[in-house]
């Protein structure tokens, strides 16, 4: 059995550290972790929370965090890998110069020697080896730091032959030098001014402090003014270089933050975000494409969404990248990016990781509500077979056994009256049926229009008397109404739904009316029964929707379903509103055909 990959990153707390994360984190398959040794005594970290930021980089990364407590570092660390069973221990070239290397081995080069069996991997970062920090660059240019360096070299020189005529006290021509050196600072920032605060002390005090052109002096107290002139030159220097490099990283830092402050509206501001913020992410960097890679199970990148020209579609086709997470990555196009801009693309792709996740969320949720209704209208459907459909088939078969009972002799109008429930029991079992088909054509998209130009008064009128109990319905349906464009079948049924529910519902008649508004015409299905409180209005269309004072076995809650639908599948509108005194309306909108323009009549 092969040995379980394990990689452990020793963690010093310094701004190498996400580097070394993030390279032992693409080890494949590995298990990751992670180990900061403190010292035995007081102090504690370097930077508290920088470590408690790698800690939660760390997990983030599926990795998990150790602290140790040692005097010897490099021992610590290789005695927890061996505890661990590291296959791998990951360290930062060390950040000290060369020259104190030189002297004494530092930990990286302590764990190589004493390693073992166990694989040391020393990947290089940004720090290395005392080099500054690029994410806090230098706030002069070049042009400025040379500018400084003559300055430092000429100005002092340049001076002295200009104060050399004048007969003002040392002290003034101090002040001069003094004044000078603070120029240099400002110009070309610490070291050139240290070399003018030098440089002008010499001066000093060849030739304006007694005896003069020597570097000795005789009294006291020029001694300590030129010592004093050197330290407060030095000091002076070193405050306005540290207050300029000072501003130049509060710059960084507020369009850092103007960045992430942008970034989070945008998450904020969109449902998904990810091409929002691909977008955003271009913009900020001044990049010609972005990308988002996703890795599946295999190992291999999938494009999973893309911005620009030419959007690069692997890491090595990238300029800049940052990981999202181990399995996403955001990738540029258009230049390399410093190191103080990679550190907010890297919260870039944090945030495009949860906007994923968003995605990933809400597509789920959408799925589980799905299933959630189909669960719902199944579950309403079984209901609806083993009660409702029993219920006519139950009447139909003791009609049947009863007409066929040898034993007993009927009249004729027993014989017709079994008949007659028979055939409304058949009737209602048909109604019900020719609803639920209608309505998984509906859910399927499988309606299918014959659209025809029809008159209103001869569709209602069909559907009412084709219907039990359309004696109690009462038409008001003028001749002279606009035609309609609209299925005829398919309006069939809604007219004769909205009619069966109104008079299960009512113990009265129902009217059929009519109206005419803005190329429209209205049908209104007019009941006076009890009615639908406003709350239960919104749900009164809902399949398998039944009020609470419907009778058992009369239908299963889709006729009001299936007219909607059908309606809204001819292009028109169901509501529902109260009747004035009690009851409840239905009204079925429809747009009207316009009539066609009549000649203009020809004068002989």
């Amino acid at each position: 059995m092969s040995r379980p990959e394990r990689v452990l990153v020793a963690l010093t707390g310094g701004p190498e550290g996400e580097v070394l994360l993030r390279h032992a984190a693409r080890v494949p398959g590995a298990e990751l972790h992670s180990v900061y040794v403190a010292g035995p005594g007081p102090g504690g970290a370097p930077d508290p929370a920088a470590l408690v930021r790698l800690r939660g980089l760390t997990e983030d990364l599926g990795g998990v965090h150790h602290t140790v407590t040692a005097a010897d570092a490099a021992q610590a660390v290789l005695d927890l890998a061996r505890g661990l069973d590291a296959t791998q221990v990951v360290v930062g070239v060390s950040r000290r110069g060369r020259w104190r290397s030189a002297v004494k081995a530092g930990v990286s080069d302590r764990l190589v020697a004493d390693a073992g069996d166990i694989d040391v991997v020393m990947v290089s970062h940004p720090y290395a080896r005392g080099a500054v920090d690029p994410g806090r660059p230098s706030p002069l240019s070049p042009r400025r730091r040379a500018a400084g360096w003559v300055l430092a070299v000429l100005g002092p020189v340049a001076l002295t032959l200009l104060l050399s005529s004048s007969r003002h006290v040392p002290t003034s021509k101090a002040l001069a030098f003094l004044a000078l050196t603070v120029l240099v600072a400002l110009v070309g920032g610490r070291w050139p001014s240290v070399v003018a605060a030098l440089l002008g002390s010499l001066l000093l005090n060849y030739f304006f402090t007694p005896p003069l052109h020597t570097l000795t002096v005789d009294d006291v107290d020029n001694v300590v003014a030129l010592v004093l002139f050197l330290v407060v030159a030095v000091a002076v220097a070193t405050v306005v270089d540290t207050a300029a490099r000072r501003s130049v990283q509060a710059d960084l830092a507020r369009r850092e933050a103007d960045a992430l402050t942008r970034l989070n509206r945008a998450l904020l501001r969109t449902e998904h975000g990810v091409g929002d913020l691909l977008d955003l992410v271009r913009e900020t960097f001044a990049m010609s494409a972005a990308t988002v890679l996703r890795a599946d199970a295999a190992g291999s990148w999938t494009v999973v969404s893309a911005r620009g020209e030419d959007p690069p579609t692997s890491p090595a086709d990238a300029d800049a990248e940052a990981d999202a997470s181990t399995r996403v990555k955001l990738l540029l196009r258009g230049r390399p990016l410093p190191p103080h801009d990679l550190r907010v693309l890297s919260a870039f792709a944090t945030h495009l990781a949860v906007a994923l996740d968003r995605a990933e969320l809400a597509e789920q949720a959408a799925e589980a509500e799905r299933l959630a209704l189909g669960n719902r209208l199944r579950t309403a459907l079984l209901a609806a077979v083993s009660h409702d459909l029993r219920t006519p088939l139950a009447g139909i078969k003791a009609a049947v056994s009863t007409l066929r009972t040898p034993e007993v002799t009927w009249t004729a109008g027993d014989h017709d009256d079994l008949l007659e429930a028979i055939e409304e029991s058949a009737d209602r079992l048909g109604a019900i049926i020719a609803n639920l088909l209608d309505l998984s054509r509906l859910q399927t998209g499988g309606v299918t229009l014959v659209p025809d130009v029809v008159g209103l008064d001869d569709v209602v009128a069909r559907s009412v008397l084709a219907m039990p109990g359309g004696e109690r319905v009462h038409l008001s349906v003028p001749d002279d109404l606009p035609l309609v464009r609209v299925d005829a079948g398919l309006l069939d049924r809604v007219v004769a739904n909205l009619v069966d529910n109104a008079l299960r519902h009512t113990a009265g008649d129902v009217q059929v009316t009519t109206g005419v508004t803005s190329g429209h015409v209205a049908l209104h299905v007019v009941d006076h029964g009890p009615g639908v409180p406003d709350a239960v209005k919104p749900s009164l269309f809902e399949p398998f929707r039944r009020l609470g004072d419907a009778p058992a076995g009369e239908g299963v809650g889709l006729g009001l379903a299936v007219a909607r639908g059908l309606t809204e599948a001819m292009g028109g509108t169901l509501v529902a509103t109260d009747t004035a005194g009690g009851g409840l309306t239905m009204t079925v909108t429809l747009p009207a055909v316009p009539l066609p323009a009549l000649p203009a009549p020809v004068l002989p």
